[in-house]
């Protein structure tokens, strides 16, 4: 009775494997479900892209917003579901600015990186009655005048809120600034309406105000100036030294997700960066396709992860 015992245990368990081994082998059985965290661009690419793997893979990618929290509720809905692939996230370096900020109980290492997609590179921008033609005019009318400069951003916290904290700490105007919160997309908005003097934001949303000049962006954050406005200097080359600060997306399953899943999810994340239609949306809304496959985009997590660490340990002394 035993050795029968133990036929069947080991019969049952290699059913079992062999059984797992197919259902992964045929993965997706079934819609993937893809969370998006926020509104704007990051919506946009991020329907483009659902769409585009939707190509690659025998059932469809499909686009899901769950907005709010700074990306903390969308994040804490994938981070509930099932390690099999079938829940991803299309996320960006606020798993950690949420992280460490308190607004999420668990950090990067809750999540199998997938593929990073993209990288975003944030302008600043002021309006054009200002008369401040650069950075460092900026610099001097702060310094020579009894107000303080408005600037607005996503909210405390936020990825522009620390991005342009990092660019005034360089300037050394920090503790001459007032942080005004406003929605997403709004931006343009309360610049032309006076309503803030500056603003850090993705740079697809001035360039048209910029052209007809009504606002005027005077620097973008990154160590490089990028193609949609090659005329702009980087920060750093503008007054801001030791400036350089992207924003990357790509996606994520829950911990656990086995590895041939992460590799057909990957690939066709890869396959969607690489067609002409992603690469027009690019052009059109001012973004880098940066392709980076799961092993180095997990290793570029954990050291964005220690440095906006420092970055909100730094603002909040």
């Amino acid at each position: 009775m035993t050795a029968m015992w133990k036929r069947t245990v080991l019969t049952a368990a290699a059913a079992l494997l062999v059984s797992t081994a197919v259902a992964r082998a045929d993965f997706p059985e079934k819609p993937v479900e893809m969370t998006v965290l926020f509104g704007g661009n990051a919506q946009t690419i991020g329907q483009l892209l659902a769409d585009l793997m939707s190509r690659e893979l025998p059932q469809p990618v499909v686009a899901v917003s769950r907005t709010g929290g700074g990306g903390a509720i969308g994040y804490t809905h994938v981070n509930s579901t099932e390690p099999d692939g079938y829940n991803i996230v299309w996320n960006s370096n606020s798993i950690s600015s949420n992280f460490h900020q308190g607004n999420l109980p668990f950090n990067y290492e809750a999540f199998t990186p997938i593929a990073r997609v993209s990288v975003e590179v944030p302008a600043l921008a002021v309006r054009a009655d200002t008369g401040w033609e650069s950075l460092s005019d900026m610099v001097e009318a702060v310094k020579s005048g009894d107000t303080k400069l408005k600037v607005g951003d996503s909210g405390a916290g936020s990825f522009t809120h620390l991005t342009s904290v990092a660019v005034l700490e360089a300037l050394g105007i920090n503790d001459d600034a007032i942080y005004v919160p406003y929605g997403d997309g709004k931006a343009p908005v309360e610049l032309l309406a006076g309503r803030i003097d500056a603003a850090v934001q993705w740079p697809g949303q001035f360039v048209q105000h910029h052209e007809e000049g009504t606002l005027r962006i005077l620097c973008v954050t990154g160590a490089e100036r990028i193609a949609l406005i090659p005329e702009t200097p980087t920060c750093a080359e503008a007054g801001a030294e030791g400036v350089d600060i992207t924003m990357w997306r790509g996606l994520a399953a829950p911990a656990g997700t086995p590895e041939e899943v992460v590799e057909k999810l990957e690939s066709a994340a890869k396959a969607a960066s690489e067609t002409e239609e992603f690469k027009k949306a690019a052009e059109n809304l001012g973004f880098d396709i940066s392709f980076m496959d799961s092993g180095e985009f997990g290793e570029l997590i954990a050291r964005d992860d220690a440095a906006i660490a420092e970055l909100l340990k730094a603002e909040s002394n």
